[in-house]
């Protein structure tokens, strides 16, 4: 393989993190108003299992966003109100979740 292929696969961001995944916060972003009853999975993937509930009245901090299996992206975020954190699928998002990408 050439070092211009190896360059390049070790910058893409990760195409799914797993259940039990916890990516840095790179996104200062947080506030309310911007999931309305979303589930806080354990990974970005709906086969994962919901740690809790964000609603438009708790306040939640984005960490950043990445590529589900599903072909959707997904936002982890923490939720200010209730100590819950986890991936909550971006359409699912009042704004459409993180602009932040994860690391690979």
């Amino acid at each position: 393989m050439s070092p211009l292929a190896l360059a390049g696969t070790a910058s893409a961001a990760p195409a799914h993190y797993g259940c039990g995944s916890t990516p840095p916060d790179l996104d200062p972003e947080q506030g309310t108003g911007k999931a309305n009853g979303g589930n806080m999975r354990t990974g970005s993937s709906t086969a994962c299992g919901s740690r809790g509930l964000a609603h438009l009245s708790h306040t939640v901090n984005y960490h950043c966003w990445t590529l589900g299996q599903d072909n959707h992206t997904w936002t982890y975020a923490r939720n200010l109100s209730t100590g819950y954190a986890g991936w909550m699928r971006d359409d699912l998002l009042e704004d459409n979740g993180s602009d932040r990408r994860c690391p690979a």
